[in-house]
């Protein structure tokens, strides 16, 4: 007998097995799933330095592209070497040198910052952190010395805020055997990161080598699954998702550089102290679309008046600094580089960075308005599709005063008040009549 793979009785088969397995792994996914969880932790883990390469190798495409279509091909322009195969692989080689030289100059600048700059502020201010707050307590009974009653609670709510705060400082500390146990630990853990840095950099190297193939293999893959006018649809939509995310993400990175020098230039001509540290801080949190710069520029205007409480007005010539900085980035430099990669307005930007910065954290808060603008992107295609279907407008700000549709088309309440009204008299009129 032949087997017939169209057969009904075959599909009636296959549905119910699928429909069985479906059962069964959806009763695993809900009173199983600590076991998923640790499933897929434990495959990610093993993959980390592969994620991290192909990440790696995300992020720095672009310096890549700048570096060969910018430089390099404008470089062998009048040469006959960029039109053959060897010319294409030597572009490509010297491309990825400069863009790894590239890297690697900035983890070493950051290492460097980090050593010799932001730890030795840090362990500054936890030494000096009983004078200063000292200091604070000073500058407040200097304050309210005509309410002595009113300087007392907040003298003694400070107090409080410094036992507190040494106390917490004083179970960070831990003994001789256990501090052996977490430096161990920590050099382990360090070590760890650093082998998974050096085999996910190499991946990247490969990746970026053959980027073009790995695009194609994935342009065959989708052609192969889906009919063609869907796979049209699937790689638009993932150049879109692409142009979004690499688009953000390199944008806000460089205006984050930007604002944290100009920050570091400011705050040291001002006199400010840990200028770097500060910096540091204002640029790292300034990548955080709305938030950003208030989530730097408040513990940093704390940390000014703490460390120098006798001169408060610094604490206000940085809060200046830092709400001028913020508007220039705001409404100058951030629409210069970013322009409108994004699509969303600004309540839109706030609710994508409360929810995904709920699910996942500061990562979240990052990477939730790219995320965000791809699912605000597919519903608008969706619900423009929609009403292209049914022959509708598409422009929302036809719909702001219609009060219904029907097939004469759109009407307003604004645009046709004496009409509306006339009918309405009418009605009444008649209603009248016929009683």
């Amino acid at each position: 007998m032949k087997f017939n793979k169209d057969s009904k009785y075959v599909r009636w088969g296959l549905t119910a097995f699928a429909v069985i397995a479906g059962g069964i792994a959806f009763y695993y996914f809900i009173f199983h799933s600590m076991n998923i969880k640790s499933g897929v932790s434990r495959i990610l883990n093993i993959l980390k330095p592969v994620l991290f390469g192909l990440a790696t190798a995300y992020l720095l495409t672009p310096v890549l592209n700048f570096v060969e279509n910018k430089l390099l091909i404008r470089l062998f322009g009048k040469c006959k070497i960029k039109k053959s195969r060897r010319g294409r692989i030597l572009i490509r080689g010297i491309g990825i040198l400069i863009t790894a030289f590239l890297f690697v100059a900035l983890i070493y600048m950051l290492v460097s910052m980090l050593i010799s700059q932001i730890i030795p502020s840090v362990q500054g201010i936890i030494d000096n952190f009983d004078s200063y707050s000292t200091n604070v307590t000073s500058w407040i009974n200097q304050t309210l010395e005509d309410n002595p009653e009113i300087g007392n609670y907040v003298t003694k709510t400070v107090d409080q805020i410094e036992k507190q705060l040494n106390d917490r400082i004083n179970d960070i500390i831990p003994s001789t055997a256990s501090l052996i146990k977490t430096v161990s630990l920590s050099v382990i853990n360090v070590l760890d990161v650093l082998w998974d840095f050096i085999i996910g950099f190499i991946i990247s190297i490969y990746v970026l080598a053959n980027k073009e193939r790995f695009a194609a293999q994935a342009k065959k893959i989708t052609y192969a699954l889906f009919e063609q006018d869907t796979a049209n649809i699937v790689i638009r939509n993932f150049r879109f998702t692409h142009r979004t995310f690499i688009g953000f993400l390199s944008g806000k990175v460089l205006d984050s550089i930007i604002i944290g020098i100009l920050c570091f230039a400011g705050t040291t001509i001002m006199g400010t102290p840990y200028a770097m540290l500060i910096s540091v801080i204002i640029g790292c949190t300034n990548i955080i679309p709305f938030f950003g710069p208030f989530l730097g520029a408040i513990p940093s205007a704390v940390l000014i008046f703490v460390v120098d409480s006798m001169h408060p007005l610094n604490c206000v010539y940085f809060a200046l600094f830092a709400l001028a900085l913020q508007q220039f980035d705001g409404n100058i430099l951030g629409p210069k580089i970013l322009g409108n990669s994004t699509g969303l307005t600004g309540f839109w930007v706030i609710f994508a960075i409360t929810f995904f910065g709920g699910l996942l954290g500061v990562f979240g808060m990052i990477v939730g308005v790219p995320i965000f603008a791809i699912i605000y992107a597919a519903i608008r295609a969706f619900i423009n599709a929609r009403l292209e279907k049914k022959r509708l407008p598409k422009e929302t700000n036809l719909y702001e005063t219609v009060d219904y549709i029907d097939d004469k088309g759109m009407h307003s309440m604004v645009a046709e008040p004496n009409a509306v009204r006339a009918a309405e008299t009418k009605k009444e009129k008649g209603e009248s009549e016929d009683k």
